[in-house]
Parts: C-alpha cells; sequence; structure tokens
C-alpha cells in the first residue's frame, strides 16, 4: 500500500466520551479491546483508574489495501446547527487521540489521507453516486485539504468580530479549529467514519485519483464545493475573507447559454443514488421561500443574534454577489439598525438552523415578510448536485472540473 500523509480530524467534544476499541490498541504500556469510557474532571481525563492529560490509542499496523474500523464512536452529531442534526455511532480506520479543550473532552482521529477521503466521499453523497462525479469530489476533497494543511502555518486565529460602524461583519472557516487540522462536520468536510463506506465503488474511485490534486499558477487550489448552486456559482470573497481566485469564477451551472442549469434536476432516481437519507429530506434545493410574519422574525433574530431589534420593519440587501447571493444586508428595526454579513451569518440570524442560501429576494404581504431563494448552500466552487447531473450525462470528471473550476490543472501530488 502506498504511504499516506497524516491528518487529524475533530470528530465531536463532550463531558465524557463513549468509545469502543474494535481491535486491541496500545495505550500506557497495555492495550485495551471493547467498550470504554474517558470522562473529564479538573481539567484532566479519566480513564480505567488514571488521570491524563491526553489519550492516544495506537492503531495496529495495517497491511495492504485501506484501513479498516478500529475504533467506534457513541453519540456523534452530525449536520451540526443544520436542520438534519441527528446523533449518531460511528467507526472509524486510524488512531483515536483523546484531548481536553475548552472545557471539555475531544474526540480526534488520526488518519491517513487517502483514507480519509474514502469516507469524505461517501458521507458528503452517496457512494453509488456517479463514478465521475465521485473521482471529481475526490479530488477536489484532496486539494482543499492539502490547501489547508499547507496554509495553516501561516494562520493566525481571527478577533471576535464586533460590531463597527453599524456593521458585524463575519465569516467561518477552517482556521477557527487550533488543535486539530480539519472538523468532521459541513464547516469543513462531512466524514462520517465508515459507516456509509461502500468498500469496493469507493475504493475504485480513491485509487483512480490518488494524490490527484488541482492546481493554479503551481499551487493547490482551495477547492470549495456547496450542494446545489441554484444555476450560478459565487465568488470566495461573497463568503470568506476579501480575496479572490481565478479558479473560482462565478459561472453558469449549465451546458449552454440559455440552457437550463444542471442542478435543476427532479430526478428522484438520481438523486436517490447521489444524497444520503437525510439529505433526501430536502428537496427544495434549487428554489425554496420561507415565510414569517414580523413577530415572528423579530423574536427570531432577537434569539439567534442576541441583538434586540425591536419590531423588524425591513430587510435591505446592500451587496450582492454574482450569483445573487446577498453578502450584506441590513436589518431596520424600531429599536435600532444594523448591517450583518457575510452570507453564513446572514442565514444563520434569518433561520432556526440555516436558511438554504443567502440568495434570496425580499418581499411583503401587509403583516408577512417573504423570503424567495435558490440553491443550498454558499455555491461556491463545485455544485454537487450539478456534478452528479453532469456524471449521469457523461462527462468525465476532468471536464466536470474544468467547468466548476475554470483555469484549473489536474495534477499528480504525489
Amino acid at each position: 500500500m502506498k504511504p499516506q500523509e497524516r491528518l487529524t480530524v475533530g470528530i465531536f467534544s463532550s463531558p465524557e466520551i463513549a468509545f469502543e476499541l474494535l481491535k486491541p490498541c496500545g495505550f500506557g504500556g497495555r492495550e485495551y479491546c471493547g467498550p470504554q469510557k474517558a470522562l473529564f474532571s479538573n481539567g484532566r481525563i479519566l480513564f480505567d483508574g488514571g488521570e491524563y492529560e491526553e489519550l492516544l490509542f495506537a492503531a495496529p499496523e495495517r497491511g495492504e489495501g485501506f484501513s479498516d474500523a478500529v475504533f467506534a464512536l457513541a453519540g456523534v452529531t452530525i449536520g451540526v446547527d443544520f436542520h438534519w442534526e441527528r446523533q449518531e455511532t460511528q467507526r472509524f480506520a486510524g488512531s483515536l487521540r483523546i484531548i481536553v479543550e475548552n472545557g471539555r473532552l475531544t474526540a480526534i482521529n488520526v488518519i491517513g489521507i487517502e483514507d480519509y477521503l474514502r469516507s469524505v466521499i461517501s458521507s458528503e453523497m452517496k457512494s453509488s453516486a456517479p463514478q465521475e462525479f465521485l473521482k471529481a469530489h475526490a479530488v477536489i476533497s484532496r486539494s482543499w485539504l492539502l490547501a489547508q494543511i499547507r496554509k495553516k502555518e501561516k494562520s493566525l486565529p481571527r478577533p471576535e468580530p464586533k460590531i463597527r460602524e453599524g456593521r458585524l461583519i463575519r465569516w467561518f472557516d477552517r482556521e477557527d479549529h487550533l488543535n486539530f487540522d480539519v472538523c468532521a462536520d459541513d464547516h469543513c468536510q462531512r466524514y462520517q467514519g465508515l459507516s456509509r463506506v461502500a468498500a469496493e465503488a469507493v475504493d475504485k474511485v480513491v485509487e483512480a485519483t490518488w494524490g490527484e490534486v488541482l492546481t493554479y499558477g503551481g499551487k493547490i487550489c482551495d477547492a470549495r464545493f456547496s450542494k446545489c448552486c441554484g444555476g450560478v456559482t459565487e465568488i470566495f470573497s461573497s463568503c470568506w475573507e476579501d480575496i479572490d481566485y481565478p479558479y473560482l469564477r462565478s459561472v453558469a451551472d449549465a451546458p449552454s447559454e440559455g440552457a437550463d442549469p444542471f442542478c435543476k434536476t427532479r430526478d428522484r432516481r438520481l438523486l436517490s443514488h447521489v444524497l444520503n437519507d437525510y439529505d433526501l429530506e430536502t428537496l427544495d434545493f434549487f428554489d425554496w421561500k420561507v415565510e414569517y410574519t414580523r413577530s415572528e422574525l423579530s423574536e427570531l433574530i432577537c434569539r439567534r443574534s442576541g441583538i434586540d431589534f425591536g419590531q423588524v420593519r425591513e430587510l435591505i440587501p446592500l451587496r450582492r454577489g454574482p450569483s445573487g447571493r446577498i453578502v450584506e444586508l441590513e436589518i431596520v428595526g424600531s429599536k435600532r439598525s444594523l448591517t450583518v454579513g457575510k452570507e453564513l451569518m446572514i442565514r444563520r440570524w434569518l433561520s432556526e438552523s440555516h436558511l438554504k442560501s443567502s440568495a434570496f429576494t425580499i418581499s411583503y404581504d401587509d403583516d408577512r415578510i417573504i423570503l424567495t431563494g435558490r440553491g443550498w448552500g454558499h455555491g461556491v466552487g463545485l455544485c454537487q448536485i450539478g456534478a452528479a447531473v453532469m456524471g449521469e450525462k457523461g462527462y468525465d470528471y476532468s471536464e466536470i472540473l474544468s467547468h466548476y473550476f475554470p483555469g484549473s490543472v489536474l495534477e499528480k501530488e504525489y
């Protein structure tokens, strides 16, 4: 088996972590196997009658092929703060590390990059999706990951945003994590262990693209993706820091001018092969509508933002990106007004979980405020549903990548 660079994935945090070692794993000069539990107490970890600063259960040496499951974690939350949030028991390859972080315990998976990707492309979508789409996703997931790891040493924690001159602008990215490379949820890339991996199909995809990345100007691309762009992709600066990349331009998600977007599909057979069960609960991904009374919206924004605007009188889009996504929104209330951004903050404040996107228009009907929107997610880079449709229509993975990342080059990194 070819060697793999290692990375660390933060799975979840809790005052106690229940786990099961599926194979004998060494720690503290002993071998452990079976159900275990670690507890947080007074800044340390209580485990098996001892107190520790951290635990590391090393995975057994692997032979040829991809790694099998080594441990299982109970109570892993997926879809954190989204409408599909739920808990699962998940199985993982690699080693298990448990640390103290922010007054809780954090479970971290230490794993090879290619083993990690097997899970990502089975968690972001189903492994029964079109193979060329899965290949494209393996390449961009690998590219994004390596780009984040390469720039990690240069990243500095961002200060907490403050209201300045009537504006509160914030974005969220991978560098919010200090003690591991990436997290396991939508904030970074979905990584749900081996529970959803259909080994043969996924292994073929990872092996076929082993070490392949997208580059631009000799640097690995910060390749982004979202569930559905709504017909037009967005630029980087609309969602994160105020920089843009030539390969993350806004492009029409269609084969030609005037044609229907790839992601505007109602093909339930295809969607059932692409989307995991909890994603299939949300089929209004291309266009959607949300309505609130003024009182409902006023209470919601107050609760979600922690700011009392009084009665919300108006929502005013001040700046939109090329896809129509709102980057800055002024909220006008009877007590105060404030401009909020970027797109994820807007989506969080205007929903019990997250609005599907910030690509919405606003209308008023007596006491009701109506948001009519398109797309699901930030819309930057690859559109997962659009790319799946391209794969179904016979496009190969290099064509899919060229469509969503214009000017990029497909290269072997290792």
